[in-house]
């Protein structure tokens, strides 16, 4: 059984388990593309790497209704400095979990690696001015970024659309409590990043946050002010954000 209820803007649903939240965000999200391609001959679509997308980019493939060949698939982030082939690389992740598993209309890639980083944040923010973002399925990290925006480089009115950062301790320890590397020395320092003007422009937000090492973040989303220390704070603001989070990343509330 879910409960919904309101933080300002912010329409939240909460789940008993991340099974639960998966798969119910998986149908509203589906009936949300269903709903606006009737209006649109096609979508943009950006969407986050991290193991807690997993369940919900699984239940997302399997919705039967999606025309996925009418949507134009983009990604929010991707770390400087990997080696070819990497399976941390964010690029990588969404290949295997979805870009790869259905037919997207097409489908562009940070590639981090194949120029300068700031060609490559331009050639990617020429991409979003050509095809301007209408949903972004975001999570939340544990410092409250979105993206890579982690809170000494988050700006609410950052002029850029896409930018190169430097990553927090928080941010980098994240990824080795995540499991995806296993040691803190192996992380990345630095990343390109969509930032969160472009990920706020978009019409609909879904945003998955499972997991109990969610909890401080999710306690701060609601209840801390929407400053830039604060990142994901700024969803309350948005028109149309929904956020979905489970028992455990609710214990603080």
């Amino acid at each position: 059984m879910k409960q919904d209820f309101l933080v300002d803007n912010l329409h939240v649903f909460k789940y008993h388990t991340r099974l639960e939240l998966a798969a119910d965000a998986a149908s509203m999200a589906a009936a949300e593309i269903v709903s606006m391609l009737k209006g649109k001959p096609m979508l943009n679509i950006i969407f986050a790497a991290a193991p807690s997308q997993s369940e919900f980019l699984d239940a997302l493939t399997e919705r039967p209704e999606i025309e996925w060949s009418k949507i134009n698939a983009f990604h929010m982030d991707e770390y400087i400095g990997l080696p070819e082939g990497a399976p941390q690389s964010f690029g990588n992740y969404l290949k295997e979990r979805i870009f790869d598993r259905v037919s997207f209309r097409t489908v562009s890639y940070v590639d981090a690696d194949e120029m300068a980083p700031e060609e490559i944040c331009s050639r990617y923010a020429n991409l979003l001015t050509a095809f301007p973002p209408d949903i972004v399925f975001m999570g939340i990290g544990e410092n409250g970024h979105i993206a890579f925006n982690d809170p000494h480089v988050a700006d609410f009115a950052d002029p850029a659309s896409v930018k190169v950062v430097d990553l927090d301790l928080i941010c980098r320890q994240q990824q080795v409590n995540d499991g995806c590397f296993s040691s803190l020395e192996l992380v990345p320092e630095q990343a390109i990043t969509l930032t969160i003007p472009t990920l706020l422009k978009a019409e609909k937000l879904f945003c998955i946050v499972p997991g109990k090492t969610k909890a401080q973040a999710v306690y701060n989303t609601f209840n801390q002010p929407i400053i830039e220390k604060y990142p994901s704070t700024i969803l309350r603001k948005h028109a149309s954000a929904k956020l979905f989070i489970d028992a455990e990343s609710a214990t603080l509330l």
